[in-house]
């Protein structure tokens, strides 16, 4: 095995040779044989060990093996211990997932603190497998078929091609020694309950099991890597924008395909939706229908769907003042100036000039809210803010987007859109007032 891997690291992972990586070590029979090939091909690698205290004594006792197995590879090493069940709770998480949130924070953050190139783990052939029939049985996409990535940004797993009979073959032949996990062989977990009852019997049925998986998963890539090519290419016809606020597609692309949903999915499946139906119906609904998964929303706005997350739906109650005395204001849609000026110049959406002498300070900066009213520019009557937006067609975003700049509670300006009528400069104006946001 020991050649084989480091024809395997000289032919797909080179880099490793060059760089300074961590090695997640757990004790278990796979991160000690990565940790024992690593240092026979003179790699620069530190050691990083993560104490759960999940298992009593046996957990303290994992931890002093990887210290003595650090003295013996002469590797540096760094120890974390965690609350792993207080965690959970706080978070919501079970247990398993608690431990990886916190294994892989911790390693990223080490990473990253200490100039660490990559982080490696010991997943092998046999894990892959798992991966793959936890995703099948749970239902997935594509992407969920297409197995544990080598590479995934700095996080590299040089012994995925290597299989678990070939890692004991390894650790027998050379007299390593390594700590079991009594965890490992309870059927408590799904991934236990298909090491230990579902993959022998895949492998009696096929002894050349993980030989044909490692073929479908390469197959299953190639056609991966067609579909990510194509998605890309729809994507740019489809996305008209691409703000803070959202992202906005063009439906049109969407019924011009044989499948949208399809598209619908490997467009949208990241953001936690569920109710694909729904969200294919969203292409004929009404406008401002919209479908909602726990961060985010899809919303139909005339011949768009627009994506955003719901910190841009929650309609914050704050508010900014503004003094007789500020020239500019920094504001959470831009930079907000007052300049007294002599003449007129050009107004735009983002530019006004207003009559200062008839505002009272300090004036407010707030989001509008059910109730507000205000006499638009060139008009000689109120309006709803409410039917104004109507009126002008405002998608739910951009509803819910729209400031108001007031004084003593009335409407000097929907921000960006317009200006009230109230406040406008006149013949005799003698104070005008440019206001501006950028």
């Amino acid at each position: 095995m020991q050649n084989d891997f480091q024809i395997h690291i000289h032919r797909n992972l080179s880099f490793l040779k060059e760089g300074k990586f961590i090695i997640a070590i757990s004790g278990g029979i796979d991160s000690v044989v990565l940790a024992h090939l690593c240092k026979r091909l003179n790699l620069n690698f530190s050691l990083a060990h993560c104490n759960f205290n999940l298992r009593a004594e046996e957990s303290n006792k994992d931890e002093d093996f990887v210290l003595e197995l650090a003295e013996e590879l002469d590797a540096e090493v760094f120890i974390q211990n965690f609350d792993t069940e207080a965690y959970a709770k706080e978070h919501k998480r079970s247990i398993q997932m608690a431990a990886r949130e916190l294994r892989y924070d911790w390693f990223k953050e080490l990473a990253e603190q200490l100039k660490f190139d990559y982080i490696l783990t010991a997943h092998h052939a046999d894990d892959n497998l798992e991966t793959f029939l936890i995703n099948f049985t749970r239902g997935t996409g594509l992407n969920g078929l297409t197995g544990i990535p080598m590479i995934n940004d700095n996080v590299v797993r040089p012994l995925l091609p290597f299989s678990r009979v070939q890692i004991e073959a390894f650790v027998n032949q050379e007299n390593i020694l390594w700590r079991e996990d009594a965890s490992n062989a309870s059927r408590k977990y799904l991934r236990n309950k298909l090491r230990h009852e579902v993959v022998p019997i895949l492998k009696e049925i096929n002894p050349q099991l993980l030989d044909s998986f490692q073929s479908t998963i390469s197959n299953l890539n190639d056609t991966a890597g067609l579909i990510e090519d194509n998605l890309n290419d729809f994507a740019k016809r489809a996305i008209v924008s691409n703000d803070e606020s959202g992202i906005t597609y063009k439906i049109s692309e969407f019924k011009s395909v044989t499948n949208p949903k399809a598209y619908l999915f490997e467009l949208f499946k990241g953001y936690g939706f569920t109710e694909w139906d729904d969200i294919v119906d969203l292409l004929d609904a009404q406008s401002g229908k919209l479908v909602k998964s726990n961060s985010h929303r899809l919303i139909k706005h005339r011949e768009f769907l627009i994506l955003t997350d719901f910190c841009h739906s929650e309609r914050s109650e704050e508010s900014l003042l503004i003094n007789e005395n500020n020239k500019e204001i920094e504001t959470p849609i831009g930079k907000l100036s007052f300049d007294n000026v002599e003449g007129l110049f050009e107004v735009s959406k983002n530019t006004i000039f207003i009559d200062r002498d008839l505002l009272k300070f300090p004036l407010e900066l707030r989001l509008w809210k059910e109730g507000d009213v205000f006499q638009p520019s060139g008009m000689t009557g109120k309006k709803k803010l409410s039917k104004y937006l109507k009126d002008e067609k405002q998608s739910l975003v951009e509803k819910e987007n729209t400031w108001l700049l007031t004084s003593d509670n009335k409407v000097v300006w929907v921000v960006g859109k317009r200006a009230d009528e109230r406040f406008k400069v006149t013949n005799n104006t003698k104070n005008r007032l440019k206001v501006e946001i950028r």
